[in-house]
């Protein structure tokens, strides 16, 4: 595949977008979550319910859209992928009953795990080895984007349309982002496709599944994807719970909290370009930045005790900094030891692996909640969710070794 520097930077562009919009649509629930509960009724254990059971959709949809991503490529998956999320958040626009929920967010679930394997096959495709950590710095930070706006910009939505609106609008702008994608694409081989008769999704490629570097990998994003899904479902409810925010008054904070997130991405891809553009290791850059990523997370259970609601803003803004320079390098770690043609398969099981986690912290969250136990629990486990991560990836892979030196090694 030849692409020239405008068409490569375009196309990377709408991928980027296209992380803001996943984003985007799955934390409408948990930005207008006092808005929707108090209208439909629930509870903090029906709430939890319903982020399990979208982190549930994800986790198992991420089985089968690793595989469809490399079979279908960069070009058609991330068409696929958005068309099919972006009608699944539209029909939360319809949903009348606690069940008919329950049925969007699997759905939402399910069609929005295409967008991590097609994300990150699409960096590792169109940029060189040394640019790729930029690369997942920015499409991290872009994502934070999406996190940022999304608190500004869903109540103003609700509060003229009405919540209901706001699902159904951005399902639209999704769509509208697909026929863009399919013309800047238009006469582009990726060359990234799984050859035809390789395999099928039960028994596909089962050796990615007997290499140790696949089940590094799941178990950190186990750990770390855990606390990534709390703040990300259940931050405003603790800015509500803690210092009585709502609506409106949810939007400065929490994108300011956001901010850090896409910071954290910048910061570390950045750090990462250069680490290893001056002759360091992959091995002592990834795990150095992991490193520094998870004492950032550290200082979270210090937010139940500050006066005030900035201070709480400026530890999760540390918080997703660390979670984003984590996962950065984590992301960069697949592409670092994993052959291009499984790259999908590998980041869908492990963001399948992650998703189990995040489905076991949003339903406990809610549990620990309703049984008046308040955060505490649950920050705590924040605090060392990623240096046990990283514990794990130093036990099982003491040395990571790039996937090319790893060939010509065997060679």
């Amino acid at each position: 595949m030849i692409l020239s520097p405008r068409r490569r930077w375009l196309l990377f562009a709408l991928a980027l977008t296209a992380g803001v919009l996943n984003l985007v649509d799955r934390q409408i629930i948990s930005v207008l979550k006092p808005t929707i509960a108090a209208d439909l009724g629930w509870s903090d254990d029906d709430y939890g319910t319903l982020a399990a059971w979208f982190q549930a959709g994800a986790a198992f949809g991420f089985l089968a859209a690793g595989w469809i991503v490399d079979r279908l490529g960069a070009k058609w998956a991330n068409a696929a992928g958005v068309a099919a999320w972006s009608l699944a958040a539209m029909t939360h626009g319809w949903a009348h009953t606690f069940s008919q929920f329950v049925l969007c967010r699997i759905g939402l679930g399910a069609t929005e795990s295409m967008g991590t394997p097609a994300g990150v096959k699409t960096i590792a495709t169109i940029f060189p080895p040394n640019l790729r950590s930029l690369g997942f710095g920015l499409s991290n930070a872009m994502n934070s984007l999406g996190a940022i706006l999304a608190p500004l910009g869903i109540p103003l939505v609700a509060a003229v349309w009405g919540w209901r609106a706001a699902f159904v609008l951005a399902g639209a702008v999704g769509l509208i982002w697909v026929m863009a994608w399919l013309a800047a694409s238009r006469g582009v081989d990726f060359g990234d496709r799984q050859p035809a008769g390789s395999g099928n999704l039960i028994s596909g490629d089962k050796l990615f599944l007997k290499e140790g570097g696949t089940w590094t990998i799941a178990l950190a994003k186990v750990l770390s994807d855990a606390t990534w899904w709390l703040m990300l479902f259940w931050m405003p409810d603790y800015f509500n719970r803690q210092f009585g925010l709502s609506g409106t008054e949810l939007g400065p904070p929490l994108a300011l909290a956001y901010c850090g997130s896409a910071a954290g991405s910048l910061i570390s891809g950045f750090a990462a370009n250069r680490l290893l553009s001056s002759g360091w290791s992959a091995n002592r850059t990834r795990k150095t930045l992991m490193l520094i990523s998870a004492l950032c997370v550290v200082p979270v259970p210090l937010a139940l005790h500050v006066e005030g609601y900035w201070p709480a803003v400026a530890l999760m803004a540390l918080t997703l900094a660390g979670h984003q320079g984590f996962s950065t390098n984590l992301f960069g770690l697949i592409a670092d030891v994993t052959p291009r043609h499984k790259v999908g398969r590998v980041t869908g099981f492990g963001a399948f692996c992650g998703n189990l986690g995040g489905t076991a912290i949003s339903k406990i969250a809610g549990l620990v909640l309703a049984a008046g136990l308040g955060y505490g629990p649950l920050f705590a486990f924040a605090a060392v969710s990623y240096l046990l991560a990283l514990g794990w990836i130093q036990l099982t892979m003491p040395k990571i070794v790039p996937a090319e030196d790893a060939d010509s090694s065997r060679a």
